[in-house]
């Protein structure tokens, strides 16, 4: 995916899950940990690839309680992205609210789908059980191919959100901010003094300081259990080697079941793969030098993947119009694809003015009568971004 694309697929998961009615992104996190968190190393069934939640039984998992309101604020992400999948959608998203809070950048592939064979579909059970001890954590968490150090590591996204009596049979926040990515968990975990609550809800703790904070039997286990409580110290004393840490143990959560199986690593490409996109960032930054060289390497009227653009699109928008006449004569590359939006090089060019840019497209053959799917013509961008004088070009 391109840094374009993927700054602007952020964008759009920005608006979905924080805005005037919701900062939605412990959700997020949660919707990502349990997509991925099915999934079973000996068998290779389960984890986020498929996007599998949708579909029974993994959308009747208790554990998995509320979770459809997150997928449904991120459907409008997938309407505009119908290029990304929803399994990355949601697993991006996971990763974007990670670091929207304060926390880590987790990196991550774009390589799931959502198809997956039905007998690959995770049964219910497979998700920790809140109520459960350290061995049921080591029973999950081996299962998925991870060690002490990561339950610990990953039981510490329990720094953001709160626990809702309707959904899990638990009620409270962990901490004193539950929108904030912190080592406060772990803080709270050895500093304070964890007591039975008493409620109407699950069996659970509270702090007996204040009666403000909550630990789940699970998150307790961390600190009765000698194994655990070394690592729940460290990264209480640490939140840097927390943040590392998590990092690294999130993306190999996502990752596991997926094709890529080095996390955070993009798949690899060929070098004429390479050398065509190369192509068309030095195109957008309008490097002649460069962009020359390449054609006889790339395939030069390849667009972009995720967007559908090619390396007249990006010429054409920045206005690097000694270019063009290259472009379009010498490398072949077609002036009137329409990318994603439906725009062609002509409209770009049209929205900033870029008059030379539009006579080269011109002379080349751009067509001025091709509406983008807004249903404009280039002339009409023009006009919609104050740009006059272009009537009789266009």
């Amino acid at each position: 995916m391109s840094t374009v694309h993927r700054t602007a697929l952020e964008s759009d998961i920005r608006s979905a899950i924080m805005n005037k009615k919701v900062n939605a992104c412990p959700m997020a996190i949660r919707l990502a940990w349990h997509s991925s968190g099915t999934f079973e190393k000996e068998g290779g069934t389960g984890g986020s690839d498929g996007a599998s939640m949708r579909f029974e039984p993994e959308s009747t998992d208790g554990a998995n309680a509320g979770l459809n309101m997150m997928r449904d604020m991120l459907l409008p992400v997938s309407a505009k992205n119908p290029d990304v999948s929803k399994a990355d959608i949601w697993c991006a998203a996971g990763a974007f609210a990670v670091e929207a809070s304060g926390g880590p950048k987790i990196d991550l592939a774009f390589c799931r789908s959502d198809e997956k064979p039905k007998a690959n579909y995770p049964e219910n059970g497979r998700l920790p059980d809140a109520s459960q001890g350290a061995q049921h954590l080591r029973d999950v968490f081996y299962r998925m191919g991870f060690d002490d150090q990561e339950i610990v590591i990953l039981s510490g996204a329990h720094t953001l959100g709160r626990m809702h009596l309707s959904r899990s049979g638990f009620d409270g926040p962990w901490t004193s901010n539950p929108l904030k990515f912190d080592n406060e968990y772990y803080k709270f975990l050895l500093e304070r003094t964890w007591v039975k609550k008493d409620y109407a809800g699950n069996d659970m703790f509270e702090d007996k300081e204040s009666g403000k904070y909550n630990m789940l039997p699970t998150d307790i286990a961390l600190i009765t259990d000698a194994k655990f409580k070394p690592f729940v110290e460290k990264y209480a004393a640490d939140e840097k080697a927390f943040f590392d840490d998590f990092a690294k143990a999130f993306a190999k959560l996502m990752a596991n079941g997926t094709k890529n199986t080095n996390p955070g690593a993009q798949p690899e490409v060929s070098a004429k793969e390479a050398d065509t996109k190369a192509f068309r960032d030095y195109s957008m930054h309008g490097s002649e030098r460069e962009v020359r060289r390449l054609a006889a390497t790339a395939d030069c009227a390849a667009a972009d993947p995720a967007t559908g653009r090619t390396a007249v699109h990006f010429a054409a928008f920045w206005g690097h119009s000694h270019l063009i006449a290259f472009l379009t004569g010498e490398c072949k590359v077609p002036a009137n694809v329409q990318d994603a939006n439906g725009d062609t090089a002509l409209h770009d060019a049209a929205q900033f003015g870029h008059v030379d840019v539009i006579k080269s497209l011109l002379a080349a053959g751009a067509d001025k009568a091709l509406k983008n799917k807004a249903g404009q013509t280039p002339l009409q961008v023009a006009t919609a971004f104050e740009k006059t004088g272009l009537e009789s070009l266009l």
